[in-house]
């Protein structure tokens, strides 16, 4: 049975939950609160779900014991502005798993300043993946709906591989425990209720989107590092150099363009130079 809980912090910043042991989508139940006219600030979190989706329809896989979460918030910004709420999930996401996991393991810092070592086991991915060991840890899926007054409502729907990782997908995953890290699909919600709180007041309705991409550089994965990107069954290669102020990857090829990407999938290093 679930036992689910905010952490203090977003108990006192007045965010709500709706726990569940078993779900369809926790990103169905957040949006159909939406619809209902549900004002924001509402988390759903399950142990398992059965009818998962990820980006670009992709089913997420969520056996039971995992963290299925999906939070409503109805921001007050401009739609390319809400666009980087992922980022925000993702700092969120990797300051929680930094304050629970053993330390050292979660890569953290300003633009790499700190965990840039290479002990650091667990990073960020753009656009919205956590890696550990340079295996699929977690996701995050943004969806939005209208309000009945024509605001933008925004579900920021989080997947962690607590117990188990999907098998028969066509990246490596992973999970906590295959990790050795012994920690509930609760505990690791905790967290990230109490995270979210500081990372949302930093992005600040948009305003302050340049702090939060700035904490995302220093948490990322293969910066500096060779990377392919898939679009449409195209493939470019060169370095990923940095994510600029609107979020896109910046790529350098070996001519020494730039060159900025809204989509596809990120493929770091020897995968990078071998995938077509």
């Amino acid at each position: 049975m679930a036992r689910f809980a905010l952490g203090a912090k977003a108990r006192d910043a007045g965010y709500r939950l709706a726990g569940f042991d078993s779900i369809g989508s926790t990103n169905s139940e957040a949006l159909a609160a939406a619809a209902a006219g549900d004002p924001g600030g509402i988390w759903f979190a399950a142990l398992q779900q059965t009818a998962g989706r990820g980006r670009r329809g992709r089913e997420w896989h969520s056996p039971h014991g995992n963290l299925a979460a999906s939070l409503l918030v109805v921001p007050d910004a401009s739609p390319d502005t809400i666009a980087t709420l992922g980022f925000v999930a993702g700092v969120a996401l990797n300051a929680g798993l930094s304050a629970i996991l053993p330390g050292g393991m979660v890569r953290i810092g300003i633009d790499g300043a700190d965990g840039a070592d290479g002990r650091s086991r667990i990073a960020l991915k753009w656009p919205n993946d956590v890696l550990a060991d340079g295996a699929k840890l977690a996701g995050i899926l943004l969806e939005t709906t209208k309000t009945a007054e024509g605001r933008q409502a925004v579900i920021i729907g989080i997947g962690v591989n607590v117990v188990a990782a999907p098998e028969g997908v066509p990246y490596p995953a992973t999970s906590l425990q295959a990790l050795g890290v012994a920690r509930s699909a609760e505990d690791v919600f905790e967290a990230l209720s109490d995270a979210w709180v500081d990372a949302f007041s930093l992005w600040n309705d948009g305003r302050g989107v340049g702090a939060v991409l700035t904490r995302w550089r220093g948490a990322a994965a293969g910066i500096g590092a060779p990377v392919a990107i898939s679009q449409d069954g195209v493939v470019r290669r060169g370095i990923f150099e940095t994510i600029d102020s609107s979020g896109r990857l910046i790529i350098r090829d070996d001519d020494g363009a730039r060159h900025p990407i809204t989509a596809g999938d990120v493929h770091f290093g020897a995968t990078a130079s071998a995938r077509s």
